[in-house]
């Protein structure tokens, strides 16, 4: 699907883009670049700056400190909170500032390849050997009139994260997840009476980008939809998203759900689970090791819809070299270090992460935790929606998918979704 950047930017990084077009035909290109080092790229002790967004920052770095430890290049990475990065990224292209690397959601990466803010990477890609073991659905997304611009950087999908403690404390089973949506309020509501600063449950109550990646698959577990195929008709006005909504929002009401979740914008949402006072709570797949690793012990189980089913949000970032860059061969080189077996293991895999690569999904660290074959089997289940102005309409602070949220959670009820739907559908029409 050849989709455009959201409308309220569009007209930024056009501009910026004829400037980062203009900059990169004058240069000569990576063709004449003496550096240029062939399909495996340069490792010369060359410093490369990788923005990302905050919802993945964690693997990003990841990432940078395993390269930089073993090559000579060094990888700076600087995150910006998600709703901003659009907006920062058409900002940095108007000002030829672009970092070398930048990282996007899967859903909009097509939106920087057709507007030039990637360069063309097809030539390298091709001659890497991992074009066919990556992540067909990034891959796809990343390609604008046959050319790639981009690579999967992560992978992560949407499911239900619950406190193993809590749970026993509750007198839960901890091997047991829910298996329906109806369930999860249950078990939330359960954790919520031993009281003092325990929540039941949390979520991102002021995040559009939150709310679709952990509602959507609830929707679509009870034969929902959200948009049409075509990107351009919303279909939230429906009973299956007014029950998921109706469900969240009496969680809320009730004190269930931690009261930092209204105000919720995506920054802290990670943090909330890691101090282990959450019981359970749908959140992103990556951040099962993070949490972990903080010295919560995590059960996970795929999200439903209210009374069964199944489905997730096939989400993550890709990652290309910026049309600005003028270390496009150093940049590759990093590039094609992460989509190596090293790194898909050691790096991803070993922190309980979803491999990149689809001859990886069974491995050493995935093999030996059950946790880890289930989230990899969702793949199958889930869906990653596309829309060419799904930024302007969705994960915007000014959506109207933002407003949606904020009326149907704790505002009007009774209209949000209605209202929502017609003012959704004329943004997602915006030529």
């Amino acid at each position: 699907m050849q989709r455009r950047v959201g409308v309220r930017t569009a007209s930024v990084v056009t501009a910026a883009f004829l400037v980062v077009a203009m900059a990169a035909c004058t240069s000569g290109g990576d063709d004449q670049d003496p550096a240029a080092g062939g399909p495996a790229g340069v490792d010369d002790g060359t410093t490369l700056t990788l923005w990302t967004r905050a919802a993945t920052e964690s693997v990003s770095k990841a990432y940078a400190e395993a390269y930089n430890k073993a090559h000579q290049n060094k990888i700076e990475v600087t995150a910006y909170p998600g709703e901003e990065y659009p907006a920062k990224l058409a900002s940095a292209a108007g000002a030829r500032a672009l970092p070398d690397l930048f990282a996007a959601d899967v859903v909009f990466s097509a939106q920087y390849a057709s507007q030039g803010l990637w360069q063309d990477i097809t030539d390298r890609f091709d001659a890497s050997g991992f074009k066919g073991k990556v992540a067909p659905a990034h891959v796809d997304a990343a390609t604008w009139e046959g050319k790639n611009y981009a690579v999967p950087h992560t992978i992560d999908m949407s499911v239900l994260l619950y406190n193993k403690d809590l749970y026993q404390r509750a007198g839960l089973d901890p091997e047991r997840g829910p298996t329906t949506l109806a369930e999860y309020a249950e078990h939330a509501r359960k954790i919520d009476k031993l009281g003092g600063d325990i929540n039941g449950t949390y979520f991102g109550g002021n995040c559009g980008g939150c709310v679709e990646f952990t509602f959507w698959p609830s929707v679509w577990a009870a034969g929902g939809d959200v948009i049409d195929a075509d990107g351009r008709n919303a279909k939230i006005d429906s009973k299956e998203m007014a029950d998921v909504f109706a469900l969240y929002r009496k969680l809320y009401d009730e004190g269930v759900a931690a009261p930092a979740s209204k105000d919720e914008a995506g920054p802290t949402w990670l943090g909330a689970l890691q101090n282990g006072k959450v019981g359970i709570a749908p959140g992103p797949s990556v951040w099962l090791g993070l949490i972990e690793s903080a010295g919560v012990k995590m059960g996970v189980a795929p999200i439903s819809g209210i009374a069964g089913g199944e489905s997730t949000f096939v989400g993550g970032d890709a990652i290309g070299i910026s049309a600005s860059s003028k270390k496009a061969a150093q940049a590759w080189h990093f590039l094609q270090w992460t989509m190596s077996d090293e790194a898909q293991v050691e790096v991803i895999a070993k922190n309980k992460g979803v491999p990149t690569r689809t001859d990886l999904a069974a491995n050493k660290y995935s093999s030996a935790d059950p946790r880890i074959v289930m989230i990899n089997n969702l793949m199958a289940k889930g869906r990653t929606p596309y829309a060419q102005n799904f930024n302007a309409s969705f994960n915007d602070p000014q959506s109207p998918w933002l407003s949606t949220v904020r009326g149907a959670l704790f505002g009007s009820a009774a209209t949000a979704l209605a209202d929502g739907n017609s003012a959704i559908t004329k943004s997602l029409q915006q030529s």
